[in-house]
């Protein structure tokens, strides 16, 4: 799996952008808002585990930054003159993952995190220095494992792989003990006095140890998510994290609303869990679906959106503006707009015993940490569309095989052209149309699946113990209860689909394009009837509804 997992030495070659020395003009800008001060031996600037820290240039002396593990200290970097602190978390406010100590007496310049957000906002050569560094610098800790999270978890796990997912999706670093292999578990979990029927275990900031977390529970404790509150009233609430939530967020912010995203996962939606996107606009060597998303959050960031994660919406109140959206554990938050942006999931499979091989055996994602569990073994793949199609190349990189399981005769009416011609080419591929997988069979995990080929009327049974389904879409849409028109399969109407009449109540004006039912509320990417079931087009649709938000807030 090497060939196609990033390794702390691709870092190396980036060392004058992830550690960069600013000029005497540079640091004379930041001077502007910051305040210098003069700091003896052993200082600690910043420090794990605390909210909020203060950004600083370093200009004379040195800094260390070091990663709390234990007892230990592991040394990250040693800043000098010229030199600046921080990764992420500074541009959220958010938990601090390491400590900053004075080496000798220094002279620093020192920002506080809205300080810091002003130039990243104003200052675009400042901006792209710093946005790379930090970008960067997260990258380094994630694949260095240092965070505040370990995750004691075994691959046998369905529980494990979700909490890997959460966190490996939302771009926080952890260190991972599998109880199946690591030599040194028995003593962590004496020590922690927990149990293998436990897992996953979460040791959460070297302090709480938490038993088969929810991802809310793990959210919570790791500090991800902004307190929301339910009196205060937001320009635009996106419900939904996907490349059309991402995109609303983004020119939201960047054009001045409050804006704030609430994701019932990870930002990406289904698309952050493709593992290659070769046709989106501007990266013709690909790039995969995670990554998109996480460089969209940041830029979100960047203009100042804040974001909450496992907060999946249960209700829309519809009965006046501003709008309240209600989330699982009762959080409420009101806004005068509202995009609708929870996309699409892929459909169960109508299976016996489907449920039971969730996460040991079916996945609904093709990322390396689903990857690494079936390494040179045969796998299969169901669906016709990108996704499949992506994950079927992906797989075959490190599968011996991959079956690919369509019940249409070709691939010509959902799958872009790229990826047919890949699959066909491919040596360890083999496409079966007019196919369907009817059984599974295992104790605790996938062992045997048994597919029929619906032209022969034959069936076969095969020893393979991992299934990829990315077929169908149903929309998320239930948390609306009536509260918006859709169509017989419940994507939401917009738009020239609905009737003037169906403006919104009391609505003098037809709907705007995108614009559902309800005056002020949107609906964009793949949840929306009539979409495009593409990336680009859901960025598109969320780019494009933030000038129809402006121009009906000013309504108002």
């Amino acid at each position: 799996m090497a060939s196609i997992v990033p390794q702390l030495s691709d870092l190396d070659a980036r060392g004058a952008q992830l550690w960069p020395v600013l000029d005497e003009r540079q640091i004379a800008r930041i001077a502007r808002v910051g305040v210098e001060q003069t700091l003896p031996d052993g200082t600690i600037l910043f420090d794990d585990g605390e909210w909020g820290v203060p950004f600083y240039v370093v200009l004379e002396g040195e800094v260390e930054v070091v990663h709390p593990r234990d007892t230990i200290e592991e040394p990250i970097v040693v800043h000098k003159a010229g030199q600046f602190t921080g990764e992420l978390t500074l541009l959220t406010s958010g938990r601090c993952l390491v400590r900053g100590r004075a080496k000798g007496t220094i002279r620093v310049l020192k920002l506080e995190p809205a300080k810091l957000q002003g130039i990243v906002q104003t200052d675009s050569e400042l901006s792209e220095i710093f946005m790379r560094a930090f970008i960067l610098r997260r990258v380094g800790l994630i694949l260095g494992h240092q965070g505040d999270a370990v995750v004691i978890g075994s691959r046998h796990s369905a529980a494990t792989l979700r909490m890997q997912a959460f966190l490996t999706r939302n771009g926080h670093p952890y260190r991972y003990v599998d109880v199946d292999a690591d030599p040194e578990v028995q003593s962590m979990l004496d020590h922690f006095h927990v149990g293998i029927g436990d897992v996953p275990i979460l040791l959460c900031r070297g302090d709480r140890v938490l038993k088969n977390p929810t991802n809310a529970e793990v959210a919570d404790c790791l500090g991800f998510n902004p307190a929301m509150d339910a009196e205060v009233v937001r320009d635009l609430v996106v419900v939904g994290a996907g490349p059309a939530g991402l995109a609303a967020a983004v020119y939201g912010a960047s054009e001045g609303l409050d804006v704030l995203v609430v994701e019932a996962m990870a930002p990406g939606g289904q698309a952050g869990s493709s593992s290659k996107i070769e046709n989106y606009l501007g990266f013709p060597t690909g790039i995969s679906g995670q990554a998109l998303a996480h460089r969209a959050l940041n830029q979100a960031e960047k203009f100042g959106a804040h974001f909450a994660v496992a907060r999946p919406a249960v209700e829309l109140h519809c009965d006046g503006v501003p709008y309240r959206v209600q989330f699982e554990g009762g959080q409420v938050v009101r806004a005068r707009a509202v995009v609708i942006a929870t996309g699409a999931e892929y459909r169960k499979l109508e299976i016996p015993d489907l449920q039971r091989f969730e996460g040991v055996g079916v996945y609904y994602g093709a990322t390396f940490i689903e990857a690494q569990r079936c390494e040179s073994e045969e796998v299969i793949v169901v669906g016709g569309g990108n996704s499949a199609g992506q994950a079927a190349m992906y797989l075959s990189q490190t599968a011996r095989h991959v079956h690919v399981l369509i019940r249409g005769e070709t691939l010509a009416s959902s799958m872009s052209r790229y990826l047919i011609r890949r699959i066909e080419e491919s040596s360890n591929i083999t496409l079966r149309n007019r196919t369907r997988l009817v059984a599974l069979e295992g104790t605790d995990a996938l062992e045997s699946v048994a597919w029929i080929d619906d032209k022969s009327g034959k069936r076969e049974t095969r020893p393979i113990r991992h299934v990829f389904t990315m077929a169908g879409a149903a929309p998320n849409t239930t948390w609306l209860k009536g509260c918006v028109q859709m169509d017989e399969k419940g994507f939401v109407l917009t738009g020239a689909d609905l009737k003037k009449s169906e403006g919104g109540p009391g609505a003098p004006r037809a709907p705007y394009q995108f614009e559902t039912s309800l005056r002020n509320v949107f609906a964009v990417g793949d949840v929306r009837a009539g979409s495009v079931k593409r990336v680009a087009a859901g960025v598109g649709e969320g780019s494009a509804c933030v000038q129809l938000i402006h121009r009906a807030l000013s309504a108002l």
